[in-house]
């Protein structure tokens, strides 16, 4: 074959294949526009109206629709993949112990003219390796603690899920009919020791602590110590009793980075919180090990949909405003972005009772 033969039919081929690769970036910009809409919080809930300005209380749009749930993989994919692009939940889950000695010092997440030091109780106490390295599972609770909960019989639809996860030590005993007992995770901030524990005071209150410790069995504590000054007292103290009592928790203390980036990716998406809950925190995070994610005890009114009055929390009798200007989170709006998520199938939000006798996976909300 002629030289200039070979050279217009090498050229040819080329143009064709510079052609072809320029329609399958078409197409994928294309695909990718589409998701970007179909992820995009912005999208899907609804935009503030008047009742915003009013006292939080149930409305009507509020609630996840009743009809049948289905689980929609694609977009809790998407999801995942975006969110990836900000952390990565396994490794931000936890500050590793190679990465920082005893004396270190830290500034604070949210006072950063704060700083504390790493005692050597936390450093015994960092783990070595992420306490989420490797994991996956198919369905994971989020358990809440609003008082919605309260007369739901939601415990054993709860306990059925692969990994349960549950905010700020809430007791489950008591309550297991409507929350159930199952724990893979929860969170401990600095204040429920205060609050919940009076400060570890006196021997009933230390024996108290240690009892709810004990019932985790293996579970990962989540400590996040270092977020704000003024809990580092409470910490330590119950860091010593992890150690002295050899309880069996795997604890865990977020990265510097996690907070900001959590916010940072719902923000890129017009989610203006000014700090995210401990709730959405622990859905963004879930993203990452679980492919179905459940939501159950998040009502952020103080009404239900009947117009009965709705505890706080399910376990106390203390009220906070939920749209106070002094509130560091932004609740109804997580609740909004949350409830357009259930009806988009990326996760599901669980708001009304439980039918012990029903297969959870088929029951509606």
């Amino acid at each position: 074959m002629p030289l200039e033969l070979r050279a217009l039919l090498f050229g040819f081929v080329t143009l064709l294949a510079v052609l072809l690769i320029i329609d399958d970036i078409a197409e994928v910009e294309e695909e990718t526009a589409k998701a970007a809409a179909l992820v995009d919080p912005t999208t899907l809930i609804q935009q503030k109206t008047d009742t915003d300005h009013r006292p939080p209380s149930y409305n009507a749009s509020a609630r996840p629709s009743p009809h049948t749930w289905t689980f929609n993989k694609t977009l809790s994919t998407l999801i995942r993949k975006n969110i990836l692009r900000f952390l990565d939940p396994e490794r931000d889950i936890s500050i590793l112990k190679g990465t920082l000695k005893p004396g270190d010092i830290i500034h604070y997440v949210f006072d950063r003219h704060s700083t504390t030091n790493i005692s050597e109780n936390l450093y015994r106490l960092l783990p070595t390796i992420s306490p989420m390295k490797n994991q996956h599972h198919r369905r994971c609770a989020i358990v809440g603690n609003s008082g919605i909960l309260l007369n739901s019989s939601c415990g054993p639809e709860i306990d059925s899920h692969d990994f349960v996860i549950r905010c700020n030590l809430a007791p489950v005993e008591e309550f297991s009919r409507d929350v159930g007992r199952r724990t893979n995770l929860v969170t401990m901030n600095p204040s429920v020791v205060q609050r919940a524990f009076q400060d570890l005071v006196s021997e009933e209150w230390r024996q108290r602590f240690l009892q709810r410790l004990r019932s985790l069995s293996g579970s990962v504590l989540w400590i996040p110590a270092f977020m704000a000054k003024g809990g580092e007292e409470r910490v330590e103290w119950a860091l010593r009793l992890i150690l002295r009592h050899t309880v069996d928790v795997r604890t865990a203390f977020p990265s510097l980075r996690l907070l900001h980036a959590v916010r940072g990716y719902w923000l890129t998406n017009n989610v203006h919180i000014k700090r995210p809950t401990t709730g959405l925190l622990m859905y963004t995070m879930a993203t990452r090990f679980c492919e179905e994610i459940h939501l159950y005890g998040f009502w952020p009114f103080p009404l239900d949909p009947q117009g009965k009055p709705v505890k706080y929390h399910y376990y106390d009798a203390l009220k906070y405003e939920y749209t106070s200007s002094s509130s560091p989170h932004t609740m109804p709006l997580e609740f909004r972005t949350l409830s357009a998520l259930h009806r988009h199938g990326a996760l599901r939000l669980h708001t009304g009772t439980c039918d012990p006798q029903t297969d959870p996976e088929r029951q509606v909300s």
